[in-house]
Order: structure tokens, then sequence, then C-alpha cells
């Protein structure tokens, strides 16, 4: 199960913070963060590995500014987007999803079987 946080309205230039907790099976798996702007395909922002936290895909679009991280803490995990030097052009749904099959490249959204029910961002 994946329930995502963290979403909302920020100026051009400012950061936000999603949260998406896991639970279930998902040792070894790839977890990623995707996005979906009105009118647009839902395409990858972010991806890793649930256990090793090893990142091995980030979005062109994104790099230097999001970063993905796997926190485990008490039994309980936590994937984080951190966002900063938000543009109006990362305006959208964005959504958690695991497990996937492929982490490398940015891949087919089809590929990952379970979804949160996204959390929406929007810079102005």
């Amino acid at each position: 199960q994946l329930v995502e946080s963290g979403g909302g309205s920020v100026q051009a230039g400012g950061s936000l913070r999603l949260s998406c907790m896991v639970s279930g099976s998902t040792d070894t798996h790839c977890m990623g963060w995707f996005r979906q702007a009105p009118g647009k395909e839902r395409e990858a922002v972010a991806k890793l590995y649930f256990d090793t936290e090893y990142i091995y895909y980030v979005a062109d679009s994104v790099k230097g500014r999001f970063t993905i991280i796997m926190s485990h803490v008490n039994g309980k995990s936590t994937m984080n987007l951190q966002m900063n030097s938000l543009e109006p052009e990362d305006t959208a749904m964005y959504f958690c999803a695991g497990p996937g099959l492929y982490c490398t490249g940015a891949g087919d959204p089809a590929d990952f079987g379970n979804w949160g029910q996204g959390t929406q961002v929007t810079v102005s």
C-alpha cells in the first residue's frame, strides 16, 4: 500500500517535500516517483531500489533540483521526494509507485504494479 502526502502550492523557486508511506512486500523491488501534467502522459521522475536505496534513474528535467530518498525508521519505510528550485513546468499530479519491474531508464509506468492516490503540486 502506498500513501502520498506533502503536495501543495508554491511560488517558483520554492521547495516542497513529498512523502510516500510504503507498506507491504516491497523488498528488493524498484520504487519510484512519477508525475502527470494535464494533457500529458505520465512520466518517471526518479526511481530507486527499496532495500539498497540505490538511485537508478533521475529525469533530466529535475536533475540537480529533485532528490529521491528512502527512509527506514522503526520498521516504517517512507520514500521521499525533495523538490527544490521548483518551476511552473513542475506543476503536475505526483504519484509514488511500486514494485516495478525495471528501475533503469525512464521505462514504462505500466511496469509498476501499485500506485498511490496522487498528490497535487502547483508552482506559480
